[in-house]
């Protein structure tokens, strides 16, 4: 048996290929969608498009996508987006990082979003670090 001790497993959700659904969607770990969706995303989460699958949404807000499918309307990922072979992407995009890869259809303006600085808290001083967020958050 293998062990799982400290290790949480991240749990993904699949709308299947026979789903159709029309609305608002929000979650927060990750979703893959492999039928239909028309609508609003709004994710602290990863939303993967399958192949076949097709998105219409006024706007998607996730942490990242990622497109085997169709996906139209305006997208802004907090991380990045993946465009594999054969995705269809119709809308404007924004993203810290961007792929996409030969025989993607994209069409589209695209604005690259920078990502804040990581904060290194192993190699400092604890009161360097609490001096920093004074000042960031003072």
């Amino acid at each position: 048996m293998a062990k799982t001790e400290g290790k949480k497993k991240e749990s993904i959700v699949v709308f299947g290929p026979s789903t159709a659904f029309n609305g608002f969607l929000r979650f927060k770990e990750t979703l893959c969608i492999q039928g239909k969706f028309r609508g609003t995303i709004e994710a602290a989460g990863a939303l993967i498009v399958d192949k076949g699958a097709v998105v219409e949404a006024d706007h998607i807000s996730v942490t990242s996508l990622i497109v085997y499918g169709t996906v139209v309307g305006a997208v802004h990922a907090v991380d990045k987006i993946d465009m594999f072979p054969g995705a269809e992407v119709r809308g404007d995009v924004s993203a810290a990082r961007l792929r996409i890869a030969d025989g993607v259809s994209f069409e589209g303006q695209c604005s690259m979003t920078g990502i804040d600085k990581d904060v290194e808290i192993f190699s400092r001083p604890t009161e360097e670090i609490k001096a920093e967020l004074q000042r960031v958050n003072g």
